[in-house]
């Protein structure tokens, strides 16, 4: 699931032409934070993947990889 999640962060926040601090920023956390979620060596916690989902306008199921678009 963390290569998946990873790939599709990326892949969302790239389609809307935003940096990794702008993602960052709605979602309350650090840059670092969220760079960590697309290097996979973090994953974030549900609230975050929420808000991620939310922002990005696609569910859960397709950011970790459970559905595709």
């Amino acid at each position: 699931m963390r290569e998946v999640l990873a790939a599709r962060l990326r892949q969302c926040r790239k389609e809307k032409g935003l940096s990794q601090l702008q993602v960052a920023i709605y979602c309350d956390i650090t840059e670092k934070a969220y760079q960590n979620y697309e290097l996979m060596t973090r994953e974030p916690r549900l609230e975050i993947l929420i808000r991620l989902a939310d922002f990005y306008q696609v569910s859960l199921d397709y950011l970790t990889g459970r559905t595709d678009p």
